[in-house]
């Protein structure tokens, strides 16, 4: 004979494993640690000071044309 089945059950565990997996694409896209994300932010700000610090100024009459 078959085996007997717990519907409640079953639900409930098919439920928890896509759970599981949607915690684990989560995880994957947004699981940067503190120290990862302070790292980022550091190196995106350095970039952004060094870009800005090549950047050439504007014409002296200040209206955008050399």
């Amino acid at each position: 004979m078959g085996e007997i089945v717990n519907l409640r059950r079953a639900r409930k565990t098919r439920e928890r494993r896509k759970d599981d997996e949607k915690a684990q694409e989560n995880r994957v896209r947004f699981g940067l640690s503190k120290a990862e994300r302070g790292l980022a932010e550091k190196t995106k700000s350095l970039a952004e000071r060094r870009l800005e610090g090549h950047r050439l100024d504007e014409a002296p009459g200040g209206d955008g044309e050399p």
